[in-house]
């Protein structure tokens, strides 16, 4: 199906009116965001901004790497800002908010050096050093989330001194690097600044942004590599290099060459979002491909059931294709954030319905796990089976995540539908309205929904005269039956459905109401053979949320239990539960008793008991008591 020349609904446009994600926002707006800023100056990042005062003593020291997180302290102060400003343009501007953003804008003036440079820690501790290490110490990084907060708050409040204090710095950045003899040709190991350009071209229309992200994204993986040559006029061997390979930063090789992915998770991800909204935004054939390519690996091979990525710790990444363990999984939140952004991209180059299943599996699993229910505790790494040693955290050594998830999750309406010059496509389905651009005509498509708990969705488009418009509403990968009906009348899904999206396109006065019905059904899903941690074990889904099994439902370490094939389970809604209530899935298994064992071994199996089963959304895990838990369970 082809693209239509989609274009994503703006954040300012859409309005959750109610349900899931209406709520998740107004927690991340009253209760995140104000945490978030709270914890950024109690835990000294904010007091790295007093630019007229001596340094105070670090609050994270440097490394064995030679990186302190500090280095990149401007990276979450920028998240935090895009997070409140999306929080605004869904709810409403707040005076008390915008009084801090500004003080903080005015720090940056304050700070900021004659030529434009902008960054807390080199301007205050090592001003000699700045872009001496592009490989190690992410300043184009932090640059780049100031950037992405800096537009995000133009656009909720058009305000522009953050905007004019850090498009300062952007020019500093692209005077500084490039292909010119006068330039040096470099770009951060990091990606993100690529991400950045773009949005800031998308507010400016100037075409030096745009321009610097085709640079940035181009260079890399040219070879002799700028990672080498700065090591060098710093005095060091870049054999030294703490990560040994630029496969860390996907710096190895082309971007259009690449065709496994390796590497740190998150730079992964955000290299490739960049590269998909370069491809859009050239028409570039190679660039796509590279991008279908990755991705199509990514998801057949090394994405966990929950929408997470990246088992290691090592590496915060990737290591050998099917590697997917459960107790150890790292699966960074940030790095399922990543892949959310890239999938959601991915639909502006070529529309697919497995582009927002992916999306979707991201937003009520892999990420959304990330925050807790009370929206002031967090999880950096979300492993898939835990003996009861995770807990949810205040604040981190390296907060990146918190203030990731808030500004992801503030931000969720730009997954919601997309519009062209004849066309809606509708992605994800949640209560709300929004008001987009058809053709140069306003159109407006209102949803009515109890998602991800009941599969009906109500849905109008309203045009501002009668028109032709030709809506599509994406049938998920996981529903086994889908009806539909138009203005009461039924209408068969099949020969409209292609590339997971279901097309309905006649003339629509306003009034009509599309009634789309999809089965949610309890499923058993089992892994590839070759992911050996998943051997002969079976996890829940119902709809896109996937689930896992707590000791405090159960009574026991989950992992005892043994889900037999022929197993009864059925959901119900228990209002109970954190967040306003969640469908849960019960049933009956057997678990392994130990009361007649008298020493570690024997020769006689286990003797399996009934229990009850009871499951509840992963995203929930560890916002009640403390204990084990598990998303696969052996099947008996």
């Amino acid at each position: 199906m082809p693209p239509s020349n989609l274009r994503p609904v703006d954040p300012a446009r859409i309005r959750f009116t109610g349900g899931f994600w209406a709520d998740r926002i107004g927690l991340v707006r009253d209760v995140t965001v104000p945490a978030l800023l709270r914890r950024l100056d109690e835990e000294g990042w904010l007091e790295t901004l007093a630019f007229d005062r001596a340094p105070a003593p670090l609050v994270r020291p440097v490394q064995a790497s030679g990186l302190s997180m500090q280095h990149f302290f401007d990276s979450d102060i920028g998240k935090w800002i895009e997070a409140a400003s999306l929080a605004m343009l869904a709810g409403g501007r707040d005076g008390r908010l915008e009084e801090r953003i500004d003080a903080i804008a005015e720090r940056y003036a304050a700070g900021q050096m004659p030529d434009g440079y902008l960054n807390s820690w080199f301007i205050r501790r090592e001003p000699g050093r700045r872009w001496t290490n592009l490989r190690d110490w992410h300043e184009m990084y932090s640059l780049g989330h100031l950037v992405e907060g800096a537009v995000a708050y133009t656009r909720a409040t058009g305000k522009r001194r953050l905007l004019e204090v850090v498009s300062r710095a952007v020019d500093h950045a692209i005077a500084t690097f490039g292909p010119l003899p006068s330039q040096r040709r470099g770009y951060d190991a990091h990606a993100e600044m690529e991400l950045a350009m773009v949005r800031l071209h998308d507010l400016t229309g100037d075409p030096r942004h745009l321009a610097f992200a085709r640079y940035l994204v181009d260079e890399r993986g040219r070879m002799p590599s700028y990672f080498d040559e700065e090591a060098r006029a710093r005095g060091q061997d870049p054999a030294d290099y703490h990560y040994k390979t630029y496969a860390y930063s996907q710096a190895h090789k082309p971007v259009r060459e690449q065709a496994e992915v390796v590497g740190h998770a998150v730079r992964a991800t955000y290299l490739y979002a960049a590269m998909a909204d370069l491809a859009r935004a050239d028409g570039d054939a190679a660039l796509a491909a590279a991008c279908g390519r990755l991705f199509d690996r990514l998801v057949s091979r090394q994405l966990y059931v929950t929408g997470g990525i990246g088992p290691s710790a090592d590496n915060e990444g990737f290591t050998r294709e099917y590697d997917l363990p459960n107790a150890t999984a790292y699966a960074e939140t940030c790095a399922a954030i990543g892949l959310g952004l890239f999938a959601h991209r991915l639909d502006s180059l070529a529309l697919h319905g497995r582009h927002a299943d992916i999306v979707e599996t991201v937003l009520f699993n892999g990420a959304l796990a990330g925050l807790s229910a009370d929206g002031e505790h967090f999880f950096y790494d979300n492993v898939l089976e835990s003996a009861g040693q995770h807990r949810r955290w205040r604040w981190h050594y390296c907060p990146c995540c918190a203030t990731n998830i808030a500004r992801f999750m503030a931000g969720a309406g730009q997954f919601v539908c997309s519009a062209g010059s004849d066309t809606v496509a509708v992605h994800q389905y949640a209560s709300c309205e929004a008001d987009l651009d058809v053709g140069g005509r306003p159109v407006r498509l209102v949803q009515a929904t109890d998602y991800p708990w009941d599969g009906t969705v109500r849905l109008r488009l309203v045009p501002d005269t009668p028109r032709r418009v030709a809506l599509l509403l994406r049938v998920p990968g996981w529903s086994r039956s889908a009806t539909l009906t138009v203005d009461g009348q039924a209408v068969d899904a099949g020969p409209l459905t292609q590339d997971g999206y279901c097309r309905i396109d006649r003339h629509w006065s306003g009034g009509e109401e599309v009634v789309l019905r999809l089965a949610m059904l309890v499923e058993r899903l089992h892994a590839h053979p070759a992911v050996a941690a998943d051997a002969g074990r079976q996890a829940l889904r119902r709809g896109p949320v996937v689930y896992c099994v707590e000791e405090c439902d159960v009574g026991m370490d989950p992992r005892r239990i043994r889900l037999p094939a022929d197993a009864a389970l059925g959901p119900r809604f228990d209002p109970d539960l954190p967040g306003g209530g969640a469908v849960v899935v019960e049933g009956t298994a057997l678990a392994a008793v130990d009361e007649d064992w008298s020493g570690l071994y024997r020769t006689e199996p286990t003797r399996l008991a009934t229990c009850a089963l009871r499951a509840v959304p992963y995203y929930l895990w560890a916002n009640r008591a403390e204990g084990a838990m598990a998303v696969w369970l052996p099947q008996a």
